[in-house]
């Protein structure tokens, strides 16, 4: 928001209400085209993030299957939600247009938390599965070698970060998802060159579980 023009009257204004919605939707306006761009990485992230923990439960199945399968599936569900607010973002977003940045304001935040939790607060619940189902998965992958502490502190705090309906991301945010990279680009690697034992198309039998250390990568 720093970066949109905004007077140091206008910060302090929109820090101090109760959601960063409103921060947000004047962003919009201030900058429609890099907010947009913005967005659109977060939904297309949701998706790349869903095949990569499907493959890594994949890995995981191997040696520690109950909690691949169950770790993997919590996961994706809780993926779900992060697109239903993609689409609830794109939505408040196009409203400025027609409405102006005050009407659209106020159409939004008066059902703003019922429009964040979703009908029969689907998508909410979904969220909660997200983060249960990284710490099993977490575990899973620990317990079968295919993580080692180091990986599994990234993983972890990377899995913690909390998402909703226009909400505002921090330097936090992007050091904590910089660590998730870290963790799934050198494995997404692996996987397109076809060198993950556990996911060897030709079959090739996985070697066994290796011991656990306190401190590995």
């Amino acid at each position: 928001m720093r970066t949109a023009g905004f007077t140091p009257e206008q910060l302090a204004w929109y820090e101090s209400q109760p959601f960063p919605a409103y921060g947000q939707l004047a962003v919009f306006q201030a900058s429609p085209g890099l907010t947009t761009a913005g967005y659109g990485c977060f939904a297309a992230g949701a998706v790349l993030l869903c095949i990569a923990f499907v493959a890594l439960a994949g890995i995981v199945a191997v040696r520690a299957p109950r909690l691949a399968c169950t770790g993997g599936t919590l996961v994706v569900i809780g993926l779900f939600c992060r697109l239903y607010w993609a689409g609830v973002d794109h939505t408040a977003f196009q409203l400025i247009e027609p409405l102006g940045l005050e009407r659209a304001t106020q159409l939004v935040m008066a059902d703003y938390t019922d429009i964040s939790y979703g009908p029969l607060r689907v998508p909410i619940t979904a969220a909660f599965a997200l983060y249960a189902g990284t710490a099993v998965l977490a575990i899973g992958a620990f317990r079968s070698g295919t993580f080692g502490t180091g990986r599994l502190v990234l993983f972890l705090l990377g899995g913690s970060l909390w998402t909703g309906a226009l909400k505002e991301s921090g330097l936090l945010d992007v050091v904590l998802s910089a660590g998730l990279c870290a963790v799934f680009v050198p494995l997404g690697i692996r996987v397109l060159r076809d060198t993950v034992p556990e996911l060897r198309s030709r079959g090739v039998l996985a070697p066994g579980r290796r011991p656990l250390r306190i401190l590995s990568w």
